[in-house]
């Protein structure tokens, strides 16, 4: 196939997942062996070729700024730090393991000249570590200025850049990037053009190098080629300029998903297309020379993930590494020692005295001690007493189904029973009515009114 004219390496694929939304911020290491992922989740993930098996999780997750969507990620030249750009103004500074060292300065949002504040004033868009310097890095920001910053010291920056715009007035730089050597700086302003500086002694914020309508809308990207002789930018208008591989998006009312595009530098043709997602667009996109494979994130508000693409027969390491590595499956001969626990305080030696309240609320459980009447019992009935049955005790029971109680209460009424004693009380009275007879007055009944009755 064409493709393989020019060795790009698209017949397998792996996925990092873990992002629940879009993934915006790619950044490979150069050895390439680690990858780190930023999303509009507010989060960073880092993953480790070598560590990671073929379930592909990634062995951290940072929180740079809490509610602000991660733009950009940059390794250092040497690879033991990386700069995380956020939506928030401050950029901040990690180690290889993910370890915060550092912030920048916010800057004073009510001085008016950019060049006095000492930091952004508000959120950044994009940020990349110096190609050679170990402590130089850029910014860009919403606030419409460039800045260039020492690594080790985060309290300033060492200069401010504005662009030059056709009209007055405050217009964000969405993108930037270090020139070939980081000779120069290169800034993708939101006016669509694109301005160029070059690194000399008092310089101002003339750019040497202005391309006024460059493109229509946003300018999303900027690189050098590898030869350093072109410089490619892409933009939010749908245009490549001068570039031999970039990502698309999914476009609302089209049929086709997100691609990978792959352009000849001489020609200009379209050379290979891979299509990545059906639904998700593509966002950042980079490819490893040393791994010779292709890292393109995608994502939309629900989900985000960073796809690997790479050729066995000639891309190196990288996601080859853990997707060989399968993860293991025990064994029937692993053996783990459980351990044996000693908890010398669950001796009755060292137990402490029931408190006073523990001690109530057993007697409030206890129904002998808490004088609580028996609950009825439903069912076949338990401790001696039955449940189902009309009497309550097993002995009653038993007496009674052998025919010796005769429970004459049950079927009789009680006004009648009470009645039968009514002669033999006024007869022969017992206990009460004689110790009263002869104090007590006459009872006198109430007449019944007709009336009343009526």
């Amino acid at each position: 196939s064409d493709s393989n004219l020019y060795r790009i390496p698209t017949s397998n694929e792996i996925v990092l997942k873990g992002h629940s939304r879009v993934v915006a911020a790619l950044a490979v290491d150069h050895s390439g062996s680690r990858v780190l992922s930023g999303s509009y989740d507010y989060t960073v993930r880092m993953y480790d070729f070598q560590g990671m098996n073929s379930r592909l999780q990634s062995f951290r997750q940072l929180e740079p700024f809490e509610g602000h969507q991660v733009r950009s990620l940059s390794w250092s030249p040497s690879a033991d730090r990386f700069l995380c750009v956020t939506g928030s103004a401050q950029a901040k500074i990690y180690d290889r393991d993910g370890l915060t060292l550092g912030e920048f300065v916010r800057g004073d949002m009510y001085i008016r000249d950019l060049k006095n504040t000492k930091g952004h004033i508000s959120g950044l868009t994009c940020g990349e570590w110096h190609p050679k310097e170990k402590q130089t890095i850029l910014t860009s920001s919403e606030d419409g200025s460039l800045r260039i910053w020492d690594v080790n010291d985060f309290k300033s920056q060492k200069q401010v850049v504005k662009q030059k715009l056709a009209r007055p007035g405050r217009v964000p730089v969405s993108t930037c990037a270090w020139g070939p050597e980081g000779k120069c700086i290169i800034g993708g302003i939101g006016d669509g053009s694109i301005q160029i500086w070059n690194l000399k002694p008092s310089w101002g914020s003339r750019p040497d190098a202005y391309l006024e309508k460059a493109h229509t809308d946003d300018i999303t990207g900027l690189k050098f080629s590898s030869d350093r002789q072109m410089l490619l930018s892409r933009s939010a208008d749908g245009t490549l300029k001068e570039l031999f591989f970039t990502g698309t998006s999914v476009e609302k009312d089209g049929d086709s998903g997100s691609m990978l595009c792959f352009y000849d530098m001489k020609k200009l043709e379209l050379v290979s297309r891979v299509g990545i997602s059906p639904t998700c667009s593509v966002v950042r996109c980079a490819w490893h020379p040393k791994l010779n494979q292709v890292f393109a994130t995608v994502g939309d508000k629900k989900e985000g993930g960073t796809h690997i693409l790479y050729d066995p027969s000639f891309s190196e390491r990288g996601a080859l590494v853990c997707v060989s590595r399968a993860p293991r499956k025990k064994s029937i001969d692993d053996f783990e020692a459980k351990p044996v626990i000693h908890n010398p305080h669950a001796l009755p030696l060292f137990r402490d005295q029931p408190s006073r309240k523990r001690q109530r609320e057993k007697v409030l459980k206890d129904p002998l001690k808490a004088h609580k009447p028996d609950l009825p019992v439903t069912g076949p009935g338990f401790g001696g007493r039955v449940g189902s049955t009309k009497g309550s005790l097993l002995t009653q029971y038993l007496l009674k189904e052998g025919g010796m109680i005769k429970e004459t209460w049950m079927e009789e009424d009680p006004r009648e029973a009470i009645l039968k004693y009514a002669d033999v009380a006024a007869k022969d009275p017992k206990f009460i009515a004689p110790a009263y007879a002869e104090t007590q007055p006459e009872p006198v009944f109430a007449k019944s009114d007709s009336e009343d009755e009526e």
